[in-house]
């Protein structure tokens, strides 16, 4: 039994020597070392042997069955290392090559609107403000001269979320929100950027999301005339130094007197066309001098302090000044589209 045990050790330690692969491996494993292997059956015959032999072949078959085992496990670490090699060779990266270059993206058409007009109107001296979405129904209309009961306020131009809590319909409440910041003290000179939201059906020209770019200037002796000169600066800034503009006396609960701003159009020179509609103009804006009330809630006092507020819609300004006719083109986002304002 001692010389069959040593016999099928060298059987198996040539035949591992021998494997090509690990399948041959893994069958040399399961030859000698399976249940049904013949150092298992060797094992089998013990009962035969006297007491003095058992404990010898016992101990002969456990060191045989180890060096099997190891030297399968030795010869299976070789194989995975030149596997690794082998696929480590064939994936090498030339680190000298150029890579796969990819199209690079950048800022939205209103984005840069967007950033456009704050350039210009910190230029002027003016301050971004930001404010939330979900707005008080103080600050989105009661502090605004919108009282309980205006037609503004009606359930079909708003979307409420309680009756205290809505979305915000102008970025106006960031101005009665900065006003009331400052305690009646001080001027008060910020921009106003952000989406707002009002129940409204989407097509061409009209979207239940859109964006605003509101001004807002307080101090002593804040004027009309500064309103226009603020303004015109405007127009000519994003559609051009030929650009002409008109005031037309409006009506908004938070600004007395209020104002539309047109600019000449600058399809026909305003002479009149189609995109005019035969006017020579284009409304672009509304603005006026802030309200007695507005001011006086905000804890100014309105005899000694006035001033002015704007609305600008910002993807009217992109349409009109880039001829795009669609509002809705803004959100569906089509990279041809987007792609052709990168460099605008």
């Amino acid at each position: 039994m001692k010389e069959r045990l040593l016999e099928l050790k060298t059987e198996a330690l040539q035949l591992v020597e021998q494997a090509e692969d690990a399948k041959a491996l893994q069958d040399v494993k399961v030859q000698y070392l399976g249940k049904k292997g013949p150092i298992t059956e060797v094992l089998r015959g013990m009962g035969k042997l006297s007491a003095e032999e058992r404990p010898v072949i016992g101990q002969l078959a456990n060191e045989v069955r180890e060096s099997i085992q190891g030297a399968i496990e030795e010869k299976q670490a070789r194989f995975e290392k030149e596997a690794l090699e082998k696929q480590l060779s064939e994936e090498t990266i030339d680190v000298t090559m150029p890579g796969r270059p990819e199209p690079a993206g950048g800022p939205h058409l209103l984005t840069k609107i967007i950033e456009d007009m704050e350039d210009l109107f910190i230029g002027m001296g003016f301050n971004v403000a930001e404010g939330p979405e979900v707005e008080q129904d103080y600050y989105n209309f009661e502090a605004l001269n919108l009282p309980k009961g205006h037609p503004a306020r009606d359930m079909q131009d708003s979307f409420y979320i309680t009756e205290e809590l809505l979305l915000r319909t102008h970025t106006s409440s960031v101005q009665a929100r900065t006003m009331e910041n400052s305690e009646g003290k001080g001027p008060v000179k910020i921009i106003c950027p952000g989406v707002v939201y009002r129940r409204d059906t989407d097509d061409a020209t009209h979207s239940h999301q859109f964006t605003q770019a509101e001004g807002l200037y307080v101090d002593k002796h804040v004027r009309m005339s500064d309103l226009k000169g603020v303004l015109n600066e405007f127009a000519k800034h994003m559609f051009g130094d030929e650009r002409d503009i008109r005031l037309r006396p409006s009506f908004f609960p938070f600004t007395e007197p209020s104002v539309e701003m047109d600019i000449s159009c600058k399809v026909c020179g305003g002479e009149g066309c189609s995109v005019c509609k035969g006017t020579g103009w284009i409304e672009i804006l509304g603005a006026g001098m802030v309200h007695p009330n507005v001011l006086e809630m905000a804890g100014y006092d309105s005899k000694e302090y006035t001033g002015f507020a704007f609305g600008i819609g910002v993807e009217r300004i992109a349409m009109l000044k880039y001829g795009i006719e669609d509002i809705r083109h803004f959100y569906t986002n089509d990279v041809r589209f987007l792609n052709q304002f990168h460099k605008a």
